[in-house]
């Protein structure tokens, strides 16, 4: 299974962000697994944003107070994280999992910079 990211890299105060996340090797939609997302800012831990199960249903960490609304698209076998109102506190690197049997694995990640 891989996991890719891709995303603007760099994108203007208060603009929204759009990430794409694309699998292969596997279905987003097979039974049993969730896709999510985490971020790291610089010289940060890992901060855990949200997912989508296999239904569509989604889950998100309470601190993006309604900034984003994870979709999918089954047809390209993606989903993404929409963040809107971005802001330095923004700037990080950007990947996407599955959980299965625990959270692996990951992509490579994508950087995410705030351009003021």
């Amino acid at each position: 299974v891989q996991l890719q990211e891709s995303g603007p890299g760099l994108v203007k105060p208060s603009q929204t962000l759009s990430l794409t996340c694309t699998v292969s090797g596997d279905s987003i939609t097979a039974n049993g697994a969730v896709w999510g997302w985490i971020r790291q800012p610089p010289g940060t831990e890992p901060e855990w944003k949200g997912a989508i199960d296999t239904s569509g249903s989604s889950y998100y960490n309470p601190s993006l107070k309604n900034r984003t609304s994870i979709s999918r698209d089954t047809s390209k076998n993606q989903f993404t994280l929409p963040l809107s109102a971005v802001a330095p506190r923004d700037t990080a690197v950007y990947y996407c999992g599955r959980r299965k049997e625990g959270w692996t694995p990951w992509g490579q990640g994508t950087q995410v910079n705030d351009s003021s």
